[in-house]
């Protein structure tokens, strides 16, 4: 007698704790924290915790939940409880309960401006600005964007050398050979080797209630954006925009406004293109920070270009006139923000010692430089 489909994802449930979706098998704590998700994510990141590799812990009441990694003693949540607005408050307390019995302390990476006028008041809390996220209106885009000549003419150059953007749909675009090569062609141009946690490239396998838009020249794919959903705010975050190695100059910005309309189309209220680092442009007080830390990020905003375009990424994302560019935060759970914090935070970020990524990125970027100067030579 053969065993229905039916039957066969039953047993598998029973044994593995998983159950197919549209977006293939996913294990049922993912499942269950998708659900709260769906109910009351409001920071941008909140879909970012059902990536893998990070921990989902649920609340007592089981309303709400929390993604976060252990890092050098630390659990580092990434964004914030993902909680109705009157349990936020309450949400963090058990979560940090819990953390203090395991010996550890708490530290909110990328929290928005709701979780740090909770915190704001309450004792033995310190707070780091991040940078900004820029934030639009779908349906003002394509408005904001004809206010400027040189991105019209961008978009217009890009359209005329054959490059085309078009949504596909989950199933076709999950793992897709040629999608995956422009991720591995535009890994291959960061000065960092892949990072984990709120950065995690590769999301072409986990597509379920994401968006994916593609650009293809001569039915070609050269690149693609990656959205996922901000349910309580009725939004979406641009989480990736991937180019590949043949996507002609304003692909991703043709990516972009295309992502913009179609989210624009079906209601949406709110996008945003994430955290620009070290970014100033949130029109926010300015916060009070250990010296040491100070000092750190001066020395980043100064040489991290080695790893790490900040400044670019961020005059990248104000050219296309974001409505307003909101505040984006590290909560740490303690008097004073540590270097323990900060180390913890940068482990979270590499999945292991950040010493050792430090290393490989300087490794790839004498790498990187040493071609330069053999073209230069060559007259390449």
């Amino acid at each position: 007698m053969r065993v229905s489909d039916r039957d066969d994802d039953l047993v598998s449930q029973r044994l593995t704790g998983h159950r197919r979706t549209a977006g293939g098998w996913l294990p049922g704590d993912v499942l269950r924290a998708r659900e709260l998700i769906l109910r009351h994510g409001w920071n941008a990141t909140a879909y970012q915790i059902l990536n893998p590799g990070i921990r989902l812990w649920f609340s007592g009441r089981g309303d709400a939940v929390v993604g976060y990694v252990v890092s050098a003693g630390v659990h580092v949540v990434a964004g914030a409880p993902v909680a109705a607005p009157e349990r936020l408050l309450g949400v963090a307390a058990e979560f940090e309960a819990m953390t203090r019995q395991q010996g550890r302390r708490t530290c909110y990476f990328g929290a928005g401006w709701r979780l740090e006028a909770e915190l704001r008041e309450i004792p033995s809390s310190s707070t780091v600005l991040l940078g900004a996220q820029p934030v639009w209106h779908p349906g003002r885009f394509a408005e904001r964007l004809q206010g400027r000549a040189s991105l019209r003419a961008q978009l217009n150059r890009v359209r005329n050398k054959g490059v085309t953007v078009r949504e596909w749909p989950a199933e076709q675009a999950r793992s897709h050979p040629a999608l995956l090569r422009c991720l591995h062609e535009w890994l291959a141009t960061r000065g960092l080797p892949p990072l984990a946690f709120l950065v995690e490239p590769d999301t072409l396998d986990r597509l379920l209630d994401r968006r994916i838009f593609v650009a293809e020249r001569a039915g070609v794919p050269v690149g693609f954006a990656v959205t996922s959903p901000v349910p309580a705010r009725r939004g979406w975050l641009v989480e990736q925009f991937v180019r590949g190695r043949h996507a002609p100059l304003g692909c991703t910005e043709l990516m972009i406004a295309t992502a913009m309309q179609a989210l624009a189309d079906d209601g949406a209220e709110y996008a945003t293109l994430g955290l620009a680092p070290l970014s100033r442009r949130a029109d926010v007080p300015p916060l009070a920070q250990p010296v040491w830390l100070h000092g750190v990020l001066a020395w980043v905003r100064a040489h991290g270009r080695r790893f790490y375009n900040f400044e670019g990424l961020d005059a990248f994302k104000a050219k296309l006139l974001p409505e307003e560019w909101e505040p984006v935060y590290a909560i740490a759970r303690e008097p004073h923000f540590s270097p323990r914090t900060l180390y913890a935070i940068a482990g979270a970020f590499s999945g292991g010692s950040p010493v050792a990524l430090a290393v490989r990125g300087l490794t790839r970027a004498a790498v990187q430089e040493a071609r330069w100067l053999a073209r230069g030579r060559d007259g390449g």
